[in-house]
């Protein structure tokens, strides 16, 4: 999906298409008087109510933006009191993600009618097998990329950008290479036209790591990727990663469309408003480290889920982070028993510094159904 929470906000205030626009942190005084005003009518709130990046004043990040804010240099991750002085006039807008997951579903119900085979990558992406779908194979795929970008526009207002090629790495590639509402086809044969002259970070696996690791090798294009020998690009990235990169620079993936998948942990996280000392502000980390564990519990109760290891993530103020874990002797999805391991795991951490983000996870996960029939809570450690 093209900018996705930011088009779903402009479905609600169409009055700032084609402005800079961003999309993050929780509501704001201005905020809140828009709702009180304009509820049901958020077409008629002048541009004047809307809170301007300049006057943010936070910790928040931006999580979306639109086209115009782009241009500005403004993206996703970047701190917005940071970022304030390359637009200062952008308009700042608060996450919805109940909103956003609602046009989530709807897009994907839309995509489902057309092509059955679906991977669900996310609130506004997915992977689409057109090799049986109705007309999947018409003008290497065109022809029905062309009507699912058609109907999901028909049906949520929304655009998208489509990208069609032998496999998953090529497709994820294409989609991002006309956005916005662009449709984009690489054959088998045009990998080395059109894929090795891009950079090594357009592959998705390739990170700000690996790829500070390429360049200081020389290497910055995906052609000079492909050029390296294997056992070269194993002996510097390992076995498996030095592997992968080679395929992957030869536009090779063997990944299948799974339109199924168990999770593999679940997790709760939160940034704090400002830098938490343990020590200092030992009651209210105590308080916020125990509504994780108790939101990760209710997460598991809903979702049918227990799981037997618990790991704690902390970032500091340096933003370096630290994760820890532990496994139980049997699986759990109770919330006081969730919090002791965490909070055992937690004393095996550094706390001299103050932190700026915490979260718990829950990982091996198991069906409750596929636990044995005397599966208990206790969650002894081993």
């Amino acid at each position: 999906m093209d900018a996705f929470y930011a088009s779903v906000e402009l479905l609600r205030y169409p009055q700032l298409a084609g402005l800079p626009v961003l999309i993050g942190g929780p509501p704001g005084r201005r905020d809140a008087e828009i709702a009180r005003r304009y509820a049901g009518r958020w077409q008629e709130v002048p541009l004047s109510a809307f809170a301007r990046l300049a006057d943010y004043r936070g910790r928040g990040v931006i999580t979306t933006a639109t086209y115009p804010a782009r241009a500005f240099g403004l993206g996703s991750a970047m701190g917005l009191m940071k970022s304030a002085h390359l637009c200062p006039d952008a308009i700042l807008l608060p996450v919805d993600f109940a909103r956003y997951r609602q046009y989530s579903r709807r897009f994907k119900s839309i995509i489902l009618a057309h092509a059955p085979v679906m991977e669900d990558r996310g609130v506004d992406e997915v992977y689409i097998d057109f090799t049986q779908a109705a007309d999947g194979q018409l003008e290497g795929g065109r022809v029905l990329a062309l009507r699912m970008q058609q109907a999901i526009f028909a049906g949520t207002g929304l655009s998208c950008s489509i990208g069609v090629a032998p496999n998953k790495l090529l497709a994820k590639m294409a989609s991002e290479f006309d956005k916005p509402r662009g449709i984009s086809i690489v054959w088998p044969q045009e990998v080395q036209a059109r894929i090795w002259p891009l950079p090594v970070r357009k592959i998705n696996g390739v990170g700000p790591k690996a790829e500070h690791r390429l360049q200081a090798l020389g290497i910055h294009q995906i052609g000079e990727l492909a050029a390296c020998q294997p056992a070269w690009l194993q002996a510097h990235f390992g076995r498996s990663y030095g592997a992968w990169l080679h395929q992957a620079a030869w536009g090779r993936d063997e990944r299948p469309v799974v339109t199924h998948s168990e999770p593999v942990s679940m997790s709760r996280e939160t940034t704090f408003a400002r830098d938490l000392h343990a020590v200092h502000d030992r009651a209210e980390l105590s308080r916020i480290f125990t509504a994780l564990c108790q939101q990760l519990a209710g997460d598991l109760a809903a979702k049918g889920y227990a799981g037997k290891t618990i790991g704690i993530k902390l970032r500091y103020e340096d933003f370096r982070s630290a994760t820890r874990d532990q496994t139980l002797a049997q699986a759990t999805q109770d919330a006081a028993v969730i919090r002791r391991a965490a909070g055992q795991c937690l004393k095996r951490v550094p706390l001299t510094q103050r932190l700026r983000l915490l979260g718990v996870r829950v990982g091996s996960l198991t069906r409750l159904q596929e636990l044995p029939a005397d599966w208990g809570q206790t969650g002894e450690l081993f």
